[in-house]
């Protein structure tokens, strides 16, 4: 479990973090998202070490990463938003490089480097960092920040300018480690992809925390479900109430099941046929968006 208590992080005068607290459980994944300049980078290199707060507490199963940092980085797996490798190395030379920091013998970097390449579809065939596309070379990234077998992974933007289908699998490989008991704590702009593997989100503005929750508890604070109804009309009937339309279908927008059923009897009243009529609930995006105004 990780424990942040009025975690504040100064720059001489100027605040990148305020007073952020949070719980993160063992086995789920996390989700840390805000616009740009919120203080996201910020507080996960603070929770992988890299930097120390100005002020706070920061517990991560029980062990106070502040005050015994090197306890704790022996089971964090960190990516940072670019991938920065050592492109003149080999793939396997570059993964027993780090495996060899961690302390691990040779023949359980062998064994976990096979495994990981294996899980991350990865065929490096004798190629170079510098060679691998970009794709590849945050597999590798990824890799890496699983060679030690850490039970915490920090990911800032892990699908960070990848084409549809690569950050497709690494959304799924998260989900696998997930299952694996890994506790993943994440930054992405791509917030359809935080809204269906998070567990947990945490939205900061300016530093500060502005809701912390999951998916149902963000959508009941901050927005209320709505019922779109497709139907059909003749043709030389125009519809009375708002309405746009799609191909033959005309969609409307209802907030409230008494204005679901005034607007259906209207539509059959006038010799309309509902074809179907969806729920929708807000998503994260319209969340963020309504709190950055």
């Amino acid at each position: 479990m990780i424990e942040a208590s009025f975690l504040t992080k100064q720059y001489g005068d100027i605040s990148a973090l305020s007073d952020v607290s949070f719980t993160c459980r063992e086995g789920e994944i996390f989700g840390i998202i805000g616009h740009n300049g919120a203080g996201k980078t910020t507080l996960l290199k603070i929770l992988s070490g890299l930097i120390l707060p100005t002020s706070g507490s920061l517990l991560i199963n029980n062990v106070d990463l502040i005050s015994d940092p090197i306890q704790i980085r022996s089971r964090i797996g960190y990516l940072p938003e670019e991938s920065r490798l050592y492109e003149t190395m080999l793939v396997p030379d570059y993964l027993s490089f780090f495996g060899e920091i961690y302390g691990l013998d040779k023949t359980t970097i062998n064994a976990r480097a096979d495994l990981l390449l294996a899980q991350l579809s990865l065929q490096p065939d004798e190629k170079r960092l510098g060679n691998l596309s970009k794709g590849m070379k945050r597999k590798v990234a990824i890799a890496r920040s699983l060679i030690h077998d850490p039970s915490i992974l920090i990911y800032d933007e892990p699908g960070s300018g990848l084409d549809p289908m690569t950050t497709r699998f690494i959304i799924e490989y998260l989900k696998q480690l997930r299952t694996e008991g890994k506790t993943i704590i994440l930054s992405a702009h791509n917030l359809a992809q935080v809204e269906e593997i998070c567990d947990h989100i945490m939205i900061l503005k300016r530093g500060k925390v502005v809701v912390y929750g999951t998916m149902p508890e963000l959508r009941e604070q901050f927005g209320s479900i709505r019922y779109e109804i497709w139907y059909i009309y003749p043709d030389e009937i125009i519809p009375e109430i708002i309405a746009e339309q799609n191909g033959n279908l005309w969609i409307s927008v209802a907030y409230s099941i008494e204005e679901l059923n005034e607007m259906t009897s209207s539509i059959t009243n006038r010799g309309g046929t509902v074809e179907r009529i969806e729920s929708k609930y807000p998503s994260l995006e319209e969340i963020l968006v309504k709190i950055g105004k």
